[in-house]
């Protein structure tokens, strides 16, 4: 590939970079106008499952916003049916299982992923990207085994995860399977990933800050531990990320990660002030881009300096673009970050 740009591999590894890279979750689709055009004909698991309109919508924010990668247009409940759980995706509501897990029996009953016949639009998506249409790194991405079981467990999206916590605590021989099972999929999933070209990896724990810190350490970092360590046998660079998981930040840095993702509660300065050394990536809170521009100006440019200030960073939102977000300020705020970091970096 011809000026290839990999600003955001050598930032996620701790490497001499020119200017602070930028992606934001959820830039595949939401406000953009051509998107909106797709999805007036089709629903987001037929966007999926046909790779060059999944292709298409993967690259619309590169090229429209500069940013220096891209990110798989997809969602994490993608290879669940492999499994053989029963999910769809129900518009304004999220994933909807109708096969919720309830026992232990239920997680035995749990099939393999083989990510060649269950998940091929993926893996086809992702070659189509990086053989012929990308000049900037795709990010594969998964999600982890707690917001999974999260899923499995409550039937659907949940704002208190009660069912989860209380099976998992309650049921640890059945939770710790589930774990077992989600990991392996997760392992077997990134690893295709990779394979067909995928240059990082971004693992989406978002609902595990419903957890406090013991609870952590006992029911979910040895899974997450075990899939790092198996992961970084890709030699791609690995990025955690949740939502409202501060708490969690010393963990996340302790898991064999390159990159710990923070959301907009937790400062960068502040995670530095905790003993966090690693590449960081975040964290403006994503309501700001409905603000005035010279409030998102003031703000974004307070966290580019810290992120300079800490070493390596990757500028990103606290959680995902919202649809309302106008295309032309993601455009504007990518410039502001190329441009600004670059004066700060000479």
């Amino acid at each position: 590939m011809t000026n290839f740009n990999d600003t955001l591999l050598r930032a996620a590894r701790g490497e001499k970079i020119e200017h602070t890279p930028v992606w934001y979750m959820r830039q595949a689709g939401r406000s953009q106008p051509e998107y909106l055009k797709i999805k007036e004909k089709y629903s987001l698991e037929e966007i999926t499952h046909q790779p060059e309109l999944c292709a298409y919508v993967t690259k619309l924010p590169v090229d429209q916003y500069d940013v220096d990668a891209a990110i798989l247009y997809k969602d994490i409940v993608t290879p669940l049916p492999g499994l053989g759980i029963d999910v769809k995706i129900k518009a304004g509501v999220g994933p909807v299982i109708s096969n919720p897990i309830r026992t232990v029996q239920d997680v035995h009953n749990l099939g393999d992923l083989s990510p060649e016949d269950d998940v091929p639009f993926v893996l086809e998506t992702i070659k189509m990207l990086t053989q012929e249409q990308l000049n900037v790194p795709l990010i594969g991405f998964a999600g982890a085994p707690f917001t999974l079981a999260s899923y499995m467990i409550e039937g659907g999206p949940s704002k208190s995860y009660n069912l989860t916590k209380s099976f998992m605590v309650s049921e640890p021989e059945a939770w710790f399977a589930l774990m077992d099972k989600l990991a392996d999929m997760t392992i077997t999933y990134i690893g295709a990933q990779v394979a067909a070209g995928a240059k990082a990896i971004q693992i989406f724990d978002s609902w595990v800050g419903a957890l406090n810190v013991e609870d952590y350490r006992i029911f979910i970092k040895p899974v997450m531990t075990r899939i790092f360590t198996e992961l970084r046998k890709l030699n791609v660079p690995l990025i955690t990320f949740g939502v409202g998981a501060s708490h969690l930040a010393n963990e996340w840095h302790d898991l064999p990660v390159d990159v710990v993702g923070l959301d907009w509660r937790l400062s960068i300065k502040e995670a530095g002030a905790r003993g966090l050394t690693k590449p960081v990536q975040g964290n403006l809170d994503p309501a700001l881009l409905l603000a005035d521009w010279n409030i998102i100006e003031e703000r974004a440019k307070v966290i580019i300096e810290q992120g300079v200030e800490h070493g390596s960073h990757i500028f990103n939102l606290g959680h995902g673009v919202f649809p309302d977000v106008k295309p032309a300020t993601l455009k504007k705020l990518t410039e502001l970050i190329h441009t600004y970091s670059a004066q700060l970096r000479k």
